[in-house]
């Protein structure tokens, strides 16, 4: 089957990505990791000892790096489900989510609103007092509410554009505390 010219264009473009090169020579597991590895050398994030949850964590990128940071002393769970926390709260969730992209942007955006909005409802579930929610969102009409929202839940919300995000796209990060 023939590929699409979206696909092919994001295939070239994936091919030249420097930090797709950049993660297969340091063997990373995706580009992603880039992007926490930026935020958490401003806003140390990751701590020896640290619970993390990874929500959505496929293709591994951001569970990798939390493992790293986090050491033989703390403990990163990528999941869906919280059980294996033991009943314990999380110091920190990351929240890399994204739905499959269909095109349409009004569906696309509504979609991506929802998976981070069943993500803070872990969060109020299972982030320990004093932890930090680090979330993509995407720029888009959801958006607005979405900071409203956080920021009604938590302490402080910070808007990070890493720049191993592509500059064209449209999403972005939101570091929020408790």
């Amino acid at each position: 089957m023939a590929r699409s010219k979206s696909s092919n264009r994001w295939l070239e473009r994936h091919v030249k990505d420097p930090y797709v090169h950049k993660a297969r020579a340091g063997g990373w597991r995706s580009r992603a990791a880039f992007k926490l590895l930026e935020i958490d050398a401003r806003d140390r994030l990751l701590r020896p000892g640290l619970r993390v949850v990874d929500l959505g964590a496929a293709p591994g990128g951001w569970s990798q790096v939390a493992a790293q940071e986090v050491g033989r002393g703390g403990r990163v769970v990528a999941i869906d489900l919280a059980a294996a926390l033991g009943g314990e709260k999380a110091g920190l969730v990351l929240s890399d989510l994204s739905p499959n992209i269909s095109g349409i942007a009004s569906a696309d955006q509504a979609r991506a609103a929802e998976l981070v909005r069943l993500a803070l409802d872990f969060c109020r579930d299972h982030l320990a007092p004093g932890g930090a929610f680090l979330v993509k969102v995407f720029q888009g009409e959801e958006f607005s509410g979405l900071l409203k929202e956080m920021k009604r839940m938590f302490r402080e919300v910070r808007t990070i554009k890493p720049s191993a995000s592509r500059e064209e796209s449209r999403e972005t990060y939101l570091l929020c505390r408790s």
